[in-house]
């Protein structure tokens, strides 16, 4: 069945509207500038035709209803599709804190953009005819309810994955997770500090795609550009929007009639706002002085 399409992903974007800014000395998150930097990529993705827009978490500064509110308000006005999942700082314990929302809550605020079943955290649609995208939820918590660094899927969720791909034998599948499933830097599942951006049981779901010809995932959380693969699964990362160097992607896939697929990958940036004329210059210097 061919196949022709045209997608964009902001990834990592950690919106924070003026007032919910908080100061953290040692924080890489740029977060000052979120709110603009949203805007001009939005601006720059307007003219492209999209047929949607994924944004695979951290989607907010830190869980903070405000800051869901904005952001699925300003989706709201986008004449495409857009698919979110969230990330570790969107639903930062399992309970609300004085701070950020539960995690129960997630799907209400973004009921419109993948989640209809409120008591879910992941998702299936077919996003386009013969297009399947599933949203996973790779927060992970301990028996508290407190964050664990390393992602993880829970039992019930790789269930309902199994389940959902034995039945789109004929579909094309895309996967968004925020947690890295393959590794994108040597030897990052066994160091201390890079594998708390991936996911504890990435192999157990390498295995489960691999079994159902998945081809593609699609990530966030690490803010780098990268494409990792692993037997034929390609797994596509995008870099944080307040972080240096501010990117997004826009991708074109296309299917031809023998079934060979093109993945065509461009990169963009953000190199000014309002008030940050020098973007990339300031941005990267401020992360170098963490």
């Amino acid at each position: 069945m061919p196949l022709n399409f045209r997608f964009a992903i902001i990834s990592d974007p950690h919106i924070a509207v003026p007032q919910t800014i908080w100061d953290h000395p040692s924080r890489f998150h740029l977060v000052e500038v979120s709110m603009a930097a949203l805007e001009s990529v939005l601006n720059q993705l307007e003219p492209l035709d999209l047929d949607f827009l994924l944004l695979p978490g951290d989607l907010t500064q830190h869980g903070e209803p405000d800051n869901h509110t904005w952001l699925a308000n300003r989706l709201a006005q986008l004449s495409y599709p857009v698919y979110v999942v969230p990330g570790n700082h969107d639903i930062v314990e399992r309970s609300a804190t004085d701070r950020s929302i539960a995690a129960a809550q997630f799907p209400g605020y973004y009921d419109k953009f993948g989640y209809t079943n409120p008591d879910q955290l992941y998702y299936t649609h077919e996003i386009l005819p013969g297009v399947r995208l599933i949203g996973l939820n790779s927060n992970n918590f301990d028996s508290e309810g407190k964050q664990l660094p390393m992602g993880r899927l829970d039992a019930a969720q790789l269930l309902w994955l199994q389940t959902v791909l034995a039945d789109a034998t004929e579909e094309l599948i895309l996967i968004m997770v925020h947690h890295n499933v393959i590794e994108h830097l040597p030897g990052q599942s066994q160091h201390s500090l890079g594998r708390r951006y991936m996911l504890e049981n990435a192999a157990e779901l390498l295995a489960l795609l691999r079994s159902h010809a998945v081809p593609l995932i699609f990530t966030g959380h690490l803010h780098v550009q990268d494409v990792a693969s692993w037997q034929g699964i390609y797994e596509v990362t995008t870099g944080s929007l307040v972080s240096y160097p501010h990117p997004y992607r826009v991708l074109h896939f296309h299917q031809d009639q023998q079934g060979q697929r093109f993945l065509q990958i461009e990169s963009g940036r953000v190199t000014e706002v309002p008030g940050w004329e020098d973007l990339q210059t300031t941005s990267r210097q401020w992360m170098g002085d963490r």
